[in-house]
């Protein structure tokens, strides 16, 4: 194996998602999105659409925009990484939150649930495409009115799905997980790691 790092295109906005990466040794390029394209458009969730099937399908039609884009700005050719998480409580999507009110709303329902954790992986290296889905569970304590305000307030679970990030404050309010934390957070290490050994940039 060559001991000079791997590195890959990554089209994501998530710093903790760039974080492990370079955590795990890869070197990342940014891949973001023009500001004529409509990011948040390919997130709609289309009726009665599955989770699992819901994230799977924006997390390739992420990784469809992220190539054309590469292609568009005449960037060297190189691996392409995209991922997409989803919270999920029995079937209802549970997207970022668009206010305060609308976070503690999430907040409620999660609290002393158990909901899903889905993120999907999908990584596009000379012509083939490689995917991968990472499912975890997770349960919420009881949330008290004052847990939820607090949370709220420190603006933590603006911008994440299901209102909150379990590598921040959140993780003191989860009771238990079972699954990935990594792909609670967003890029499931073993997942990631197979996709990236069976397009050939082993990392370990």
């Amino acid at each position: 194996m060559s001991t000079e790092a791997p590195w890959l295109y990554l089209a994501s906005q998530s710093p903790r998602r760039r974080q492990l990466l370079e955590q795990w040794g890869l070197r990342c390029e940014l891949l973001l999105p023009d500001p004529h394209e409509d990011a948040e458009g390919l997130e709609v969730v289309r009726p009665n659409e599955a989770p699992a099937t819901y994230v799977k399908r924006v997390t390739r039609l992420k990784l469809e925009h992220a190539v054309a884009r590469l292609q568009r700005r005449g960037l060297p050719d190189g691996p392409v990484l995209c991922a997409d998480t989803t919270v999920a409580l029995g079937r209802q999507i549970l997207g970022k939150p668009d206010s305060p009110e609308h976070a503690a709303q999430i907040l409620r329902q999660l609290s002393g649930q158990r909901h899903q954790v889905l993120t999907a992986v999908a990584l596009s290296h000379q012509g083939q495409v490689h995917q991968a889905l990472s499912r975890s569970s997770v349960q919420f304590s009881s949330l008290t009115e004052a847990q939820i305000a607090h949370y709220v307030a420190s603006g933590e679970p603006m911008g994440k799905a299901g209102a909150y990030g379990i590598q921040g404050l959140a993780g003191l309010l989860i009771a238990r997980i079972s699954g990935s934390y990594t792909g609670i957070m967003g890029l499931p290490a073993f997942e990631s790691a197979q996709l990236l050994a069976a397009a050939g940039l082993a990392i370990i």
